[in-house]
């Protein structure tokens, strides 16, 4: 496992979650993008929040601006996800992504390496 997610769980509506990402073998590169992707049962796979290599440039889905923060830990090789005022529509399992380049990506083509994903569910 190259890229493992963790952090997800139940929450209410309108709670917090935090989902954190780490890094091995050979997606362990301090200098790649990454990105968050979610997953709902029967639709496609969507994109909620991407970093650059550096950290100092991000970019969202407009569904979750203003709601989720991505942020990076290069020294520990470690990204995250910060859910506040969380949406029943926000339930999916969410995935985590490392690629090549500069970055931030929005398009999952330019991510090589892909973790098991960790399930968020939020009830009403």
């Amino acid at each position: 496992v190259q890229l493992q997610a963790s952090g997800g769980g139940l929450v209410q509506a309108g709670g917090s979650l935090r989902l954190s990402c780490a890094a091995s073998g050979r997606a362990n590169n301090r200098n790649f993008p990454k990105g968050w992707f979610r997953q709902a049962p029967g639709k496609d796979r969507n994109f909620v929040a991407a970093i650059n290599w550096n950290g100092r440039s991000t970019e969202y889905a407009d569904s979750v601006k203003g709601r989720f923060t991505i942020s990076r830990d290069n020294a520990k090789n470690t990204v995250t996800l910060q859910m506040n005022s969380l949406k029943p529509e926000d339930t999916a399992l969410y995935y985590c992504a490392a690629g090549t380049g500069r970055g931030p990506f929005v398009d999952p083509s330019h991510y090589e390496y892909w973790g098991q994903g960790t399930q968020v569910t939020v009830s009403s």
